[in-house]
């Protein structure tokens, strides 16, 4: 519909205007397994790829078009693909270009989850991942082999809170060949990807897209700005002929369709396969959550910078985590690809440790205790006893994580309503 490039037009209008035969204005929902071809020929046309379409639910459908269309174009990319959760979505970013025997350098930096995923189960899958820490942006060259086919970051990693350097790494794998992946699930708006160098964004739409704790979707976006072809030898999973598809070779067959060879693998190969869906109903609920993205943003920030000068003053806290708080470089770096604000989440080590940490969560009364982040209503964990308890010691300091460590997600209710929660939950873990 439109051709505007603001995220608070393109967030009610990107991918959709109304139904053609309805009329309706809300995005249906279709919730439907498979689709009427038209004759014999569009069927071939559809799965030869000649032609553009809905086949089955599980490689695409109505409903997930236009939530692709619009975080697509909320990115700056060029095509997405809906999956049916974050952690989907990061799995099929890497494993679209990778397989067994190939390696992904990534960022240490990471969410418990990703690091899991990335250490134990692409590790059983013969894909090795290797951790390096980005305050040193040239450890990503350092750690690059000729089998290197991904460098992998957080935006803004949860919990770390530590901009990550798009540019610098970017700028390390572009000439080898070698795409950056970031995910930028704790930054939409606020960071642009794609603007600094980086070749694929992958978002865990369950949290400040969907931003209502409802609904679990991931979401892969092709920025189209990467020259698959231009290195063969590095990436064959683009430029050799696929087996799974008829021996399609990715980056000659979409050249009708646009600079999406990337995107179209996983949707015809890894979604097809894994079958990893996304229900229609899920995608309309992230739809709705979207419409509202840029406003609820707003307050985040806003009420995290509260939350964050708040704890800085208390002497229950030893130390506060959140990027108005860092100097330096990293201080540079949030300022860099960080605009309209530091976002939402907010991180604090008690001075008392673990102990302190249980009994402040256990005194919260506003404040849910969960294991999400970016939803409407405000959020507090421990992550060394939650969501990043599978990982060693060793692991947990790497990604930020003290037993003292609280997360928290902070949301849009009244700033004194969730000062006063935290005040008295400190009172008590003091005691």
């Amino acid at each position: 519909m439109t051709n505007s490039r603001h995220p608070e037009t393109l967030s009610l209008h990107a991918g959709w205007r109304a139904d053609a035969t309805t009329g309706s204005v809300a995005v249906p929902i279709h919730q439907t397994t498979s689709y009427q071809f038209r004759d014999t020929e569009h069927a071939s046309n559809l799965f030869a790829l000649k032609e553009l379409g809905n086949i089955y639910t599980r490689i695409g459908n109505p409903t997930l078009d236009v939530l692709e269309q619009r975080v697509a174009a909320l990115e700056g990319g060029a095509a997405a693909l809906a999956v049916s959760s974050g952690q989907a979505a990061s799995a099929f970013a890497i494993q679209n270009l990778a397989k067994a025997g190939d390696n992904v350098v990534s960022s240490t930096d990471l969410y418990g989850g990703t690091w899991n995923l990335f250490a134990h189960t692409l590790k059983d899958q013969g894909i090795e991942v290797r951790f390096v820490d980005p305050a040193d942006p040239q450890a990503f060259a350092r750690a690059t082999d000729d089998r290197t086919r991904a460098y992998y970051a957080e935006t803004l990693p949860n919990p770390k809170l530590a901009v990550f350097p798009i540019r610098e790494v970017a700028d390390i794998g572009r000439p080898l060949g070698i795409p950056l992946i970031v995910d930028n699930t704790a930054a939409p708006l606020l960071a642009r990807p794609f603007d600094h160098g980086a070749a694929v964004v992958v978002y865990s739409g369950t949290k400040y897209l969907g931003g209502h704790g409802t609904s679990i979707a991931g979401l892969i976006v092709d920025g189209g700005n990467f020259d698959w072809a231009a290195h063969p030898k590095r990436q064959p999973a683009l430029n050799t002929p696929d087996p799974s598809y008829h021996g399609a070779v990715w980056v000659e067959a979409v050249k009708p369709i646009g600079p999406v060879a990337y995107i179209i693998k996983a949707r015809t190969t890894l979604l097809r396969d894994l079958g990893s869906a996304l229900s229609p109903f899920n995608a309309f609920l992230i739809l709705q959550g979207i419409e509202t993205v840029t406003l609820r943003m707003e307050r985040h920030v806003k009420n995290a910078q509260a939350v964050a000068d708040f704890l800085a003053k208390r002497p229950e806290v030893a130390k506060v985590i959140h990027p108005s708080q860092q100097t330096g470089e990293s201080r540079r770096r949030a300022d860099t690809y960080l605009k309209g604000g530091y976002g939402g989440l907010v991180g604090f080590e008690l001075a008392a440790g673990r102990e302190a940490g249980r009994r402040f969560i256990d005194s919260l009364k506003l404040l849910y205790h969960v294991a999400n982040i970016g939803d409407a209503r405000s959020l507090a964990i421990h992550p060394a006893s939650t969501t990043h308890s599978q990982l060693s010691a060793e692991e947990q300091r790497a990604t930020g994580v003290s037993d003292g460590y609280v997360r928290l997600s902070i949301g849009l209710e009244h700033i004194d309503d969730i000062l006063a929660d935290l005040g008295q939950a400190l009172d008590a873990a003091g005691k």
